[in-house]
């Protein structure tokens, strides 16, 4: 059983900067799809980012590319995101998840495994 743990998240201006970090412990994550996803009140669990296993290559939502970049490093067994220019409308809160299957990159949230408990991202305008 994998247990994953976000941290970093927090309140911050308009066009400030977060990273988010995704920590596994129980096992490795190095093999895995890792995604990024956000659900803000009253809304669906929504994609943001993910990363194949290797890093190489990686998938974002629209309103996210070019202010967000996801990362890893599978020697600490960890996955990060880190975002920049962050506006009103990001404020959400932020979870990462395992894909189950191998192959191309999915974004709906039923297709993701051991979610961890989120970490909440607040952006004030």
């Amino acid at each position: 059983q994998v247990q994953l743990v976000e941290s970093g998240g927090g309140l911050v201006q308009a066009g400030g900067s977060l990273r988010l970090s995704c920590a596994a412990s129980g096992r490795t994550i190095s093999n895995y799809i890792m995604a990024w996803f956000r659900q803000a009140p009253g809304k669906e669990r929504e994609f943001v980012a993910a990363i194949n296993w290797s890093g190489a290559r990686t998938s974002y939502t629209d309103s996210v590319k070019g202010r967000f970049t996801v990362s890893r490093d599978n020697a600490k067994n960890t996955v990060y995101l880190q975002m920049n220019s962050l506006k009103p409308e990001d404020t959400a809160v932020y979870y990462c998840g395992i894909q189950r299957v191998a192959g191309p990159f999915k974004t709906l949230a039923y297709e993701f495994d051991y979610w961890g408990q989120g970490t909440q991202v607040t952006v004030s305008s």
